[in-house]
């Protein structure tokens, strides 16, 4: 079956990486909360299309960002090894139900998400590091990276916005760890979603590679931010990014579809 393409313009892609890795690199989520909302409301792209392949543009941009956290020593590997267990068959899960999903359904679900998040994030404490692993926190911790792959699946999302507050407000880590420690996972469940949604030929592979090349190159800025910035300054920073994007998503369940498409993303030699 061939890939699906959209026909988005160059520079489109390009400004919504940049912004998708600066934040993405600043708060450990992969860059998705920006791209899907950016690639539907400025490229046009189809909901279902900028879903999976945002969820391939976090790739290369998770991938900076760890490189980063890693060199500043901010990734709990023990941490990260459990939630991929589940992030990674969470992927499966959520790129499945994504061709099941009505879109309405997708922008309640994406809304109703990072609106929680926001407020779990106004409302914890300060961090002052996780207690030791045990039998019954890594079980929780396979859950929660279940969750975030579906989520990750689902709606082209890293899955960050689902584990960096797990980890602030549950397991009590440092911001900064938190944040590391998301990315790491965020790179292992990418590479599943986007496997499953190039064989059901729903990612443009040309714009996630634009989105992501850029987008990694911004990251590298946001991470380094992120390693000087305050617990509390961190936390509502991230909530209000949040609380920004589930507005524009809210706003547009009541646009209506552009007339006019945008002019056809070029080939790239």
């Amino acid at each position: 079956m061939p890939l699906s393409h959209s026909s988005v313009k160059f520079s489109h892609a390009v400004i919504v990486g940049l912004a998708a890795g600066l934040l993405g690199g600043l708060f450990g989520v992969g860059g998705g909360l920006i791209i899907v909302p950016g690639l539907v409301s400025l490229a046009g792209m189809d909901r279902r299309l900028a879903h999976g392949t945002s969820l391939a543009a976090t790739l290369p941009i998770a991938a900076a960002s760890l490189i980063t956290y890693v060199s500043h020593g901010n990734v709990d590997w023990a941490i990260a090894f459990f939630v991929a267990i589940g992030a990674i068959v969470g992927a499966i899960v959520g790129t499945t139900l994504l061709h099941i999903i009505p879109k309405n359904v997708l922008i309640v679900i994406f809304v109703v998400t990072v609106l929680a998040t926001a407020t779990r994030l106004a409302v914890s404490s300060d961090s002052t590091g996780r207690t030791d692993l045990t039998v019954a926190m890594a079980l929780l911790l396979i859950a929660v990276g279940l969750l975030a792959g579906t989520l990750a699946g689902l709606l082209g999302i890293g899955g960050g916005v689902i584990m960096v507050p797990a980890m602030v407000v549950v397991l009590g880590m440092v911001p900064a760890v938190a944040k590391g420690t998301s990315v790491a996972v965020i790179v292992p469940t990418a590479i599943m979603g986007t496997i499953r949604n190039r064989k059901k030929a729903n990612v443009d592979i040309r714009v996630a590679a634009v989105c992501g090349g850029f987008g990694a190159a911004s990251a590298v800025i946001g991470s380094t931010i992120s390693d000087r910035l305050s617990d509390q300054l961190s936390n509502i920073m991230f909530a209000a990014l949040l609380v920004f994007v589930a507005i524009t998503q809210i706003l547009s369940l009541r646009s209506k579809p552009a007339a006019k498409q945008p002019e056809p993303f070029p080939a790239i030699d």
